[in-house]
């Protein structure tokens, strides 16, 4: 059969195409890759551009319009480079989903690895994913790391975000949480939902926290513990410098360590020098040692132990039944042979002293109390008050064992007063020199020594009536008491005079030098920080030079000597009941 001319060209036509159809393919593939890879004059820098694939394969039908890339493969999108082992490139939507050794590169400084990944350039996000039992999810910001199983990275924002738990590292601190965002141009990373920091020296658990990895600062925002050594720190306002070790606390912040609580409006904290600073309605106790301070403004330097503490500032001693509030102008603390066994601390008191309990009130300029021999001192005019009697002198020493009063001294110009029921009556001791012993909190045996003046009036106990007054000059006299009353009274030797009641002259009725100053005593413990001065002229002349506390608001001697004097003081004795017998001298009648 012969074929006609057009019937054989038009054969030949199909036959060459069919059999140059890969060679065309591959042309085309060729030619499309060439143009890829060729610089042209300008990129939209919204669209995402394949760099380079080893292999590239496209079948509309079968891989949902995408171009299925293999080996090698590399994006550039708007500064961003992107690489991987195989993708689905969808042109058309301008995104792309990749798998095995994910990385994207943004600059020198930012890097993201991941098992897959997928990018959509229009809205410059990824989602980033692990499978890798093991692995994790890693976004890399100079020396910040981000890890966690999936990661969304916003590049319009730079921000890498996760809502199933992850974990930041930076030189020196690792914080975890189930919620997290690390903003890698501001450097602040937000966290929520069982977050926790943990720094070299410190353990920080919360709900929410803010920290900027380029200035270290964590700021506190929501109800906060912090551990570190034996320290315990809650708070729900405040920041924490990882650098520096400075941490500023507010929002009534409280401080733990070892039976020792500190809480006010804010705490300030320096960790390298040890100083921390407390402000405005500050409370401190400690349970250890049965004692708390109050005060507006407190200062404490961890390596050496001193303290000071002003602005209606209260020291607490509640190792008794009821509470002892002593408030002073200035309260500072010394510590002496810090972190050894032989550990002791000196507090002083200045000036405006004030003291106030239940059963027991006292004022004076200035007061010391020693650890060492658990001895408190009082300086300049020191009055104590017990119910109805009134003890002063120059100085006053009250010895404490076990917490409770063991003994006290009052040293020079000793006046002791009772106040009894009638009008203008007092019984009334003066002397150089007095001493009071106690037993179980209770005075069980006094001495007045040297000098010794009486004024006082003996009761009937028939029928409890006063006698008449009694004045009596001796040179010691010994007082045995019984359930706070006086059993007996014993002197070497005494030269006296007994006046009846409606014979006393009224010049006999006070020893020299009797005040009774009520109206100086404290009434309350809210009292204690009304000062009322003692009346002009009724202020004791110093007999000697005295010995005062550092007085100075910053003199902090660095080896400070304790300023307490140490008295001979006499032992107390237990009588025996049938001597010595109590001496009465014989009335005479004016």
């Amino acid at each position: 059969m012969k074929l006609k001319p057009f019937t054989f060209f038009f054969f030949s036509i199909i036959i060459g195409l069919f059999v140059c159809t890969p060679i065309i393919q591959a042309y085309i593939l060729s030619s499309h890759l060439s143009s890829l890879t060729s610089s042209s004059p300008k990129k939209d820098k919204d669209r995402v551009y394949l760099i380079h694939a080893d292999e590239l394969h496209y079948d509309r039908w079968m891989n949902d319009d995408a171009q299925v890339l293999r080996g090698n493969v590399h994006f550039e999108h708007d500064g961003a480079n992107l690489y991987c082992d195989s993708a689905n490139f969808y042109e058309a939507s301008n995104s792309f989903e990749a798998w095995g050794h994910v990385k994207m590169l943004q600059g020198d400084t930012l890097s993201l690895t991941s098992d897959y990944g997928y990018y959509d350039g229009n809205s410059k996000t990824m989602e980033a994913k692990t499978f890798t039992e093991g692995k994790q999810v890693m976004l890399k910001n100079r020396t910040t790391t981000l890890y966690t199983d999936t990661l969304y990275f916003d590049r319009l924002d730079n921000m890498g975000y996760y809502n199933e738990g992850g974990r930041l590292v930076d030189k020196t601190t690792t914080l975890t949480s189930e919620h997290g965002e690390y903003h890698t141009d501001s450097k602040d990373a937000f966290f929520t939902d069982d977050v926790k920091m943990v720094d070299k020296k410190f353990t920080l658990t919360t709900d929410t926290l803010i920290y900027n990895t380029k200035t270290k600062l964590a700021n506190i925002v929501g109800p906060s513990d912090i551990i570190s050594g034996n320290s315990q720190i809650w708070s729900d306002m405040g920041y924490y410098n990882t650098d520096t070790e400075q941490a500023q606390l507010l929002n009534r912040s409280r401080l733990r360590n070892e039976g020792r609580t500190l809480i006010g409006d804010s705490l300030w904290y320096d960790g390298k020098t040890g100083v921390s600073e407390a402000f405005m309605n500050v409370v401190f106790t400690d349970t250890v040692n049965n004692s708390g301070l109050l005060c507006n403004y407190g200062y404490y330097d961890d390596t050496t132990g001193y303290a000071l503490a002003t602005d209606s500032a209260v020291a607490l001693d509640f190792s008794q039944r009821d509470t002892l509030y002593i408030h002073a102008d200035t309260l500072k603390v010394f510590t002496y042979n810090m972190d050894t066994d032989s550990v002791y601390r000196v507090m002083h008191a200045y000036h405006k002293v004030r003291a106030w309990r239940i059963d027991v009130q006292a004022v004076c300029d200035s007061l010391v109390y020693n650890s060492k021999d658990s001895c408190m001192t009082m300086y300049t005019d020191p009055i104590v008050w017990n119910i109805n009697q009134q003890l002063l002198g120059e100085e006053i020493q009250v010895f404490m064992k076990d917490s409770v009063i063991d003994r006290a001294h009052v040293i020079n110009q000793a006046f002791s007063i009772e106040e009894l029921g009638g009008k203008d009556m007092y019984n009334q001791v003066s002397s150089k020199e007095m001493f009071a012993f106690f037993q179980n909190g209770d005075i069980h045996e006094a001495q007045a020594v040297d000098n010794v003046l009486v004024a006082y009036y003996p009761l009937n106990e028939s029928d409890s009536t006063y006698e008449g007054l009694v004045r009596l000059e001796t040179s010691k006299m010994r007082m045995i008491m019984e359930q706070r009353k006086l059993s007996s009274i014993w002197t070497p030797k005494a030269d006296g005079m007994m006046y009846p009641m409606t014979q006393i002259p009224p010049d006999k009725r006070f020893l020299e030098g009797f005040n009774w100053f009520d109206y100086v005593r404290p009434l309350s413990r809210e009292d204690i920080f009304n000062w009322r001065p003692k009346k002009e002229g009724t202020e004791l002349k110093p007999s000697r030079p005295k010995t005062l506390p550092h007085t100075s608001l910053n003199n902090k001697p660095s080896t400070p000597q304790p300023s307490t004097p140490q008295p001979s003081t006499p032992q107390p004795s237990t009588p025996q009941p049938s001597t010595p017998q109590p001496s009465t001298p014989q009335p005479s009648t004016p």
